[in-house]
């Protein structure tokens, strides 16, 4: 197992950038920008491969994430291969999905795979501890300003040091100063019904059935509530940018004067207990298509597509590219792979698991903006349980 050299993040640029006798010790095999789920995973994959692995992370751990904390249980299995004691946490298994329209019309619905509550803040957590376990070099508080290849190798500029790196991979989320940076297509998007939305999330103490999640629908949005551990739930919510515009940028007038119009979620805030003294939120969120390969850069996770909260499906699919990638990058490592064999293969692999999952996933999205449209839909689909099975068999796959 490579055990993870002892400099500090302000080491000498010129030294990490010279060739000579500490270039070998300077070089690493991967280097991974953004330690959520998707880059966590990747690093444990690859460190257990016997890979030299670099891990930056601009937050500390622990910390919050705007995420709606269910995990579809196709990535169990491979959480437990990480290392990750799933079993032993005693975590809410969620197996019944209620949607609601604007109106409280509602139907319920078994999930066919079901999934399990835990929150970001304690899982994201954990795995970086079993990261570091494994030889991962993991720099917290590090943020990454650039990323340029030259010829076989990568440098990865921080505010500090700049690292080399034999192969890259950005699991930076949902968007990142990269993106902007790299004039990523999907940035420069005007808004459209798959762009320029904000998320918002809480943790909250709230009597919903600890075997369900429920998706409340709004005017241009939807939220959904779950159980994380400890008793507690998960709260989040996603609209447009231009909702809360016109709630005078007031989140606390947003859900008084829109969220709960629908009458379940009036409910929810009258029962619930927030648990944090301020709401967390992101904004500029895009479900637009994303390329996977970025500058010779492996994608991963939200930085390669993102998937519309509503399909419950974003951690997991997230995982999965991690494991893609890692078996694509030990074989380029290896010289079994040239560069562009890996970069052809990753895409061609990405897409063929993900590819119609996201394009079911935006077009459910487009179900769930105009009031009427979704107080209809709610209604049509009620009498049919076999088409909602045919909608959540769309936007998930098989244990990985």
């Amino acid at each position: 197992m490579y055990q993870a050299p002892n400099f500090k993040q302000e080491k000498n640029t010129d030294l990490l950038s010279t060739p000579g006798a500490e270039e070998d010790e300077a070089l690493f095999d991967v280097a991974i920008v953004g330690g959520g789920l998707s880059g966590l995973s990747l690093s444990i994959l690859l460190a257990k491969s016997g890979h030299k692995v670099l891990l930056l992370e601009k937050e500390r751990y622990p910390f919050h994430k705007v995420c709606g904390e269910y995990i579809s249980l196709e990535s169990w299995n491979f959480l437990d291969s990480l290392g990750y004691p799933l079993s032993d946490l005693d975590l809410p298994i969620i197996k019944h999905l209620t949607i609601s329209a604007p109106n409280g019309n509602s139907v319920s619905h078994d999930l066919p795979l079901g999934g399990f509550g835990i929150s970001r803040y304690k899982i994201d957590s954990e795995m970086a501890a079993i990261a570091r376990q494994n030889g991962v070099l993991l720099l917290e508080g590090t943020k990454v300003s650039d990323v340029n290849f030259h010829e076989t190798e990568f440098s990865v500029r921080c505010t500090n040091t700049i690292y080399r790196a034999k192969v890259v991979c950005g699991a930076f989320g949902k968007r990142s100063n990269l993106d902007v940076k790299w004039k990523r297509l999907f940035a420069g998007q005007r808004p459209n019904k798959l762009n320029n939305y904000i998320g918002v999330k809480y943790h909250i103490e709230s009597p919903n059935p600890a075997d369900s999640i429920a998706l409340h629908n709004f005017q241009d949005g939807y939220c959904g509530i779950s159980k994380i551990e400890e008793n507690k739930s998960c709260l989040c919510y996603l609209t447009t940018a231009a909702n809360l515009r016109a709630c005078s940028n007031s989140i606390t007038r947003l859900e008084e004067t829109v969220l709960q119009k629908n009458p379940l979620l009036k409910k929810v805030f009258e029962e619930s207990k927030l648990l944090y003294t301020a709401p967390l939120t992101i904004s500029q969120i895009s479900f637009e298509e994303k390329s996977q390969v970025e500058n010779h850069i492996l994608m991963i996770g939200d930085a390669a597509g993102m998937i519309t909260p509503l399909c419950g499906n974003g951690m997991s699919m997230a995982m999965h590219a991690a494991k893609i990638a890692a078996e694509l990058v030990t074989q380029f490592l290896s010289r079994r792979f040239t560069r562009q064999q890996l970069e052809d293969e990753y895409i061609q692999q990405w897409r063929a698991c993900f590819g119609k999952r996201l394009k079911a996933g935006r077009m459910i999205q487009r179900f769930f903006g105009s009031e009427w449209v979704t107080n209809k839909f709610i209604f049509a689909v009620k009498p049919f349980p076999r088409l909602i099975s045919y909608l959540i068999r769309q936007t998930h796959g098989e244990p990985f």
